[in-house]
Parts: C-alpha cells; structure tokens; sequence
C-alpha cells in the first residue's frame, strides 16, 4: 500500500510518500512559508537531489495541491496518477481521553480533535487545517486515518496520569497527564522486540526519545505504562529550551519579581530554559559538546543536568515495573550522542546495566550496544514515526475493507 503521511503545523507541512510493504520513502518534502510565500523542498527517490520551488501557498489547501503536482511530475515525481496513493495518515498531537488507538477520520473524529484543541492550542488547530486541505485536494473516496502522539499514552494506570489537585479540575477540565512521542516510542518498543527475539508483550522495556524535544516511557507488556511528558511536552526532563519540571511556585515568583504575566513566564519555560538557559550557548547538543570541548562549564553543568534526569527516571521505572528488559535511546541524541547514553548508564552495572564502549562509538544506527554479559541490553533504534503512521493507516483501511 502507498500511504501519504502528512504532519501540518501552523506555518508548516511535511510529507513522506511510503510504500508500506517495503518501508521504502518513496518520495519526501517540506512546504514551508504557508500563507506568506510558499517554498517547497522535495526529494524524491530517483535522484539523491533536492529540489527547491517558490510556490505561492495563501492555505494549506494550496500546500497539498504542490505536494500533489510535485509527487506527479514526470520528472521529479514517484506516482503518474492519483489513484497511486491508496491513504493518507495524518499526525494529531492531541487525542485526548477520546483515542487510545490510531483512527479512520470521520466526522465525529474532526470533531472529537476539534475539542482537544483547548489541550493543544498550537498543534491541534494546524491539524484539523492538514486534514481538512488533504479532502478538499484528494476527494472523499481516499481513505484517511489520525495517528495521535498521546493515543499510545492512554494505557496508562490511572495513578499514573493524575495530578494531586483538587479532582473536579479533572473532571471539569481533563487535566491530567497525558504524555507525547507515543508513536515513536510505540516503534522503537516494537522493533526492540524483534531484535530481542522475544514477544512485546513478555517485555519490560524503557524507550528514551532524546532530542530537542524529550520524553521517556514505561511500556510494560507492550503498553504505555508512565511517561515523563504530562498535560503538556513541557513536562519532565530539561530539553533543548523547556524547563521540563520545576517547582510550579516559580512561575509566580518569577511573574512577581520580573513583572511579567503567567504567559510571558511560561513562554520563557517553553522557549529559552532548559539546555539554553543552563548553557547560555545554544539548544543544540551538537553546539553544546564542542563548548564542553572548550571547557565551557555552564555547556557542560547543562548536559549534566540532562543525563541526571534521565537516569533519574530511568531508575523510577524500574522501580514501578519491577524491572527491566531492555533501554532503547532513540531520536536526534539518543541515536547520535556517545556521551549522553554513556553518562546516563554508568554506574548502573547493579541493575545489569553496562555498556560496550567500543559498540557506543557508533552513531545513528540500529544496535544492541550492551556489553556481553549485560543482563539488561542497552539498544539504540533510530525512530521512524513517518513508517508507524503508516502502519497504523494500512492496517485499519485493511480491516475497514474485510467488514
């Protein structure tokens, strides 16, 4: 099957063509600059080559109909007719308590997405515009499924997900964890499997999605069982500019002593803490290393404070799942940065936890880098969220077209 796999944000759209037998992308872009300019940057699987257009993009709706024009192009494009693409799977942020499973959109779904926007103000809006584009271009009779980031999250005991605030805030607000990257983390669990040899659900597994954006997950038997994400991506470890967690009083004090608004505040949380603010450097780990290289302590406390949170909760979930099968680090760091997976697992051997330092030089590919006699096994699995969307969008057109 070819499945179109688009990711709309705001301003923003990503595509990957995929043939889900394969798993081979058979084409890949970015329109950028909607509702300014437009550019298009595309790449298909003929050439290596990226090619660069203005394309004047007013709405989204103008987006897709260049990706379209561009995936059917005689000499750049991967399909001659439309009919080629048999689905397209959407990212959604936010599903809400409303999806614990990927879905054909329908009706009742666009609307179900719509009221979660309150929960994702930014993500959701962008969304619902990338799936309403994609009908008006493709028609009605091109099947489209939602693949949410929280949908895999929604596993979670509710022990697990509550606040300790009053309970009508829950019940009148849906104020809860919630936790993000569920696709990626999903993928890595289940390519894990395969390379453990053993069945999803007999595991015990920690995924650590590591990048600018951070999450870690619990997924015991197969199921999201806590994460470090919670009502928003603000939550859990310093990233590369969000806070992660704080004392929630701070946000006060700082509105008080700054004179600043709660929004002002938590824009400063969103955009210019974490691995920033700590480094005063940059928000990229790349940057970061070649600061510690120069002996940059601020760039090198930053690092430190990030490979302690993620030990930090690496720890706790051993404890709740009492105990581990295997760690995944995946994503920009996880897969690339040597230090932070070496950082994040010393002194761990008393769990059966030991790196291989030799096997850790490697970079961006897919290995069990433990050292042999490890009893838990410390893997590195590149993510690919674009193959799961497209998963989840064949098998549920499949099972539509059995009943």
């Amino acid at each position: 099957m070819k499945v179109l796999v688009i990711n709309a944000g705001s301003s923003s759209l990503k595509y990957q063509l995929l043939d889900t037998e394969s798993g081979e992308v058979m084409a890949k872009g970015l329109c950028e600059r909607i509702g300014i300019d437009g550019v298009l940057t595309h790449t298909g699987n003929k050439s290596d080559e990226k090619f660069k257009f203005d394309i004047a993009m007013p709405t989204h709706k103008e987006a897709i109909q260049s990706v379209i024009n561009i995936l059917l192009d005689p000499e750049k494009g991967v399909i001659s007719s439309m009919s080629e693409i048999d689905a397209v799977g959407h990212r959604v942020v936010h599903g809400g308590e409303f999806f614990s499973d990927s879905v054909i959109i329908t009706e009742k779904v666009l609307k179900a997405i719509e009221d979660c926007v309150p929960l994702a103000p930014l993500h959701n809006p962008p969304n619902l515009t990338g799936i309403q584009a994609c009908r008006e271009v493709m028609g009605p009779d091109v099947p489209m499924v939602a693949v949410f980031d929280t949908a895999f999250h929604q596993t979670m005991p509710q022990s697990h997900y509550m606040y300790a605030i009053p309970y009508e805030y829950y019940e009148k607000y849906k104020i809860r964890r919630y936790g993000f990257h569920g696709t990626s983390h999903k993928y890595v669990s289940q390519q894990a499997a395969e390379m453990l040899g053993r069945p999803l659900e007999e595991l015990r597994l920690i995924t650590c999605h590591l990048g600018n954006g951070s999450s870690i997950c619990a997924i015991n038997g197969g199921k999201s069982f806590d994460t470090s994400m919670g009502f928003t991506p603000l939550d859990g470890l310093p990233m590369g500019t969000r806070a992660g967690n704080i004392d929630p009083a701070i946000i006060e004090f700082l509105a008080e002593h700054e004179h600043m608004d709660a929004h002002e505040v938590i824009n400063i949380l969103n955009k210019k803490s974490g691995m920033l603010g700590i480094s005063g450097v940059s928000s990229d780990f790349r940057d970061l290393d070649a600061a510690v290289a120069d002996g940059n302590a601020r760039a090198a406390l930053a690092k430190d404070m990030f490979n302690l949170s993620v030990k930090k909760i690496i720890g706790s979930y051993v404890a709740e799942m009492g105990g581990v099968d295997a760690i995944i680090f995946t994503a920009g760091v996880g897969e690339n940065d040597r230090s932070v997976r070496w950082d994040v697992c010393e002194h761990l051997e008393y769990l059966g936890i030991k790196i291989d330092p030799e096997k850790n030089k490697y970079r961006g590919k897919q290995m069990d880098i433990s050292i042999d006699w490890a009893r838990v096994r410390v893997l590195v699995i590149p993510t690919n969220e674009e193959l799961m969307i497209a998963k989840d969008t064949e098998r549920l057109v499949n099972e539509a077209k059995a009943q």
